[in-house]
């Protein structure tokens, strides 16, 4: 495993920009997963550090971690009261709105494998907030299905809740599913990219995170690059550049 890139370093804190389709840390539905963020860190750094938040494993951008405990308690204790702000890119089949909100309250998914403790089969939906803005739209002569044409978005994502898989379920309930989406998304759009411009991973990036320093108070503004393959699509499906 190849050394993460670093946005940030101190005594008290490291962000890195997580690659896509690595998993942050050890988890019950891939056991065979060797690697992770928090071990190549571990190794990285020589020391431990301690899981603040999370991104999905086919979502890669910015993600931060405390150094020690108390460092860690303070960052999220900030993700827990939304004192935190979080800005995403992604690419999503259809034209979306100029701007819009998706308030859709979301169900924890139910996995027999997790402990009770973190979720039940009647768990009741939760606030869910998801802010956006159409930044570039696109139609190219390519057929995703029964149109002649397909039609794409380059949307800038403003999270206000935390939910699992929010971004990806509340687009998917506004019929415009994030491109590369295997679990919430078209596949016939993914079969699309992937046979055209061999493109295959989730077009969804933590872009920005603004925090507040454990230590010193000091607001971070932390930002990571959207990444040649992201940059890819944008070229290809003609939605301008990561700029």
């Amino acid at each position: 495993m190849n050394d993460l890139e670093i946005l940030y370093l101190d005594d008290e804190c490291v962000a890195v920009n997580k690659p896509p389709d690595l998993l942050v840390h050890r988890s019950f539905v891939a056991t065979r997963e060797k690697e992770n963020v928090v071990r190549t860190l571990h190794r990285q750094l020589g020391q431990r550090v301690f899981t603040v938040h999370r991104l999905d494993r086919a979502t890669s951008g910015v993600l931060i971690f405390g150094l020690n405990a108390e460092a860690a308690n303070l960052l999220t204790t900030q993700f827990e009261r939304r004192e935190v702000e979080k800005t995403y890119v992604a690419i999503v089949r259809g034209f979306t709105d100029d701007s819009g909100t998706i308030d859709m309250p979301l169900k924890e998914p139910y996995d027999r494998i997790a402990t009770p403790a973190e979720t039940t089969e009647n768990k009741p939906a939760q606030e869910a907030i998801t802010d956006f803005e159409t930044l570039a739209r696109s139609e190219l002569p390519l057929s995703a299905g029964k149109y002649p044409t397909s039609r794409y978005s380059f949307v800038r994502v403003t999270p206000h809740t935390g939910r699992r898989h929010q971004i990806r379920r509340h687009f998917k309930h506004a019929s415009h599913p994030i491109v590369g989406d295997i679990k919430h998304g078209d596949n016939h759009v993914n079969q699309l990219i992937e046979r055209e411009f061999g493109i295959r991973r989730l077009l969804l990036v933590a872009s920005e995170l603004s925090i507040r320093h454990p230590a010193t108070n000091e607001l971070l503004n932390l930002s990571a690059a959207p990444g040649d393959t992201f940059g890819r699509a944008l070229d290809h499906l003609k939605l301008g550049n990561c700029q």
